[in-house]
């Protein structure tokens, strides 16, 4: 029968039937593996994040991309081009959101099993997945420009 409380257990279930834990050696095992597998999910949504903004790319400051840029920004939402919206790294970010969104409902099933290790390594995971590989949001600058600030 499947517990529907936190508990604290070397014997566990997770995820699978097979995937059955009875000894203190394959319940550490498991438990790094959650660990890594939540680190992992951290580093592909850092990966998914970098290759959405290297792709978007920064306009040049030319007349003539200027006046593309001013006529774009005019165009309704819903004409957008084709050839944008079938690229290559749209489709990898694409590709890379359904690998991540996969992870991270694994994790939620191997979370509700509700066995408090594997619960510690996952957050956990998560946590240090974040530290390590989610530092680069720090290099992302947004600079507003407030025309009503008083000088």
């Amino acid at each position: 029968m499947m517990h529907m409380t936190f508990y604290w257990s070397k014997e566990m279930t997770l995820l699978i039937d097979t995937w059955r834990t009875s000894t203190f050696t394959g319940y550490a095992l498991s438990l790094l593996a959650c660990f890594i597998v939540s680190a992992f999910y951290q580093y592909l949504e850092d990966l998914r994040l970098r290759l959405k903004i290297a792709s978007a790319g920064k306009p040049s400051s030319s007349s003539s991309d200027q006046n593309q840029i001013d006529s774009s920004s005019q165009t309704p939402l819903l004409r957008k081009s084709i050839a944008g919206k079938w690229s290559i790294a749209r489709l990898a970010g694409a590709l890379l959101f359904g690998v991540n969104s996969a992870i991270g409902y694994l994790l939620m099933l191997a979370i509700m099993s509700f066995n408090g290790g594997v619960f510690v390594a996952i957050v956990l995971g998560l946590t240090i997945g974040c530290f390590v590989f989610r530092t680069a949001d720090d290099d992302v600058t947004l600079i507003v420009d407030n025309p009503c600030a008083c000088a």
